[in-house]
């Protein structure tokens, strides 16, 4: 069955650096598009990146542009977490879809445990 895991979260100071993995498996992520989401106490999920399986286009919510990038690896999509604000701090998940072009979360069907972020002085 389609099982997403992702992993690296952890605790840094303000500036940092992080690289979030998500292993996907039982299906094909060629098919696919995988999003980058996430959600801090109170808050509802957003969508912070997507990567498509077919053509490896990338889209960035723009809190996040300049300062995160989407990559895939095989079947690990990463997420490379630059100048890491306190703001940042929440639970990060991934997710897919078979549609392209949106980070959305209404359009993800399949989602991760999620793996915590905390960045804090």
């Amino acid at each position: 069955q389609v099982q997403l895991m992702e992993t690296g979260g952890g605790l840094v100071p303000p500036g940092s650096s992080l690289r979030l993995s998500c292993e996907t498996s039982g299906f094909n992520v060629d098919y696919y598009t995988i999003g980058w989401f996430r959600q801090a106490p109170g808050e509802e999920r957003e969508g912070v990146s997507g990567i498509s399986g077919s053509d490896g286009s990338t889209l960035y919510a723009d809190s996040v542009k300049g300062r995160f990038f989407i990559s895939r690896e095989k079947n690990t999509i990463y997420l490379q977490m630059n100048s890491l604000k306190p703001e940042d701090t929440a639970v990060y998940y991934c997710g897919a879809t078979v549609l392209s072009g949106s980070i959305k979360v209404k359009m993800y069907d399949y989602w991760g445990q999620g793996t915590q972020v905390t960045v804090s002085s």
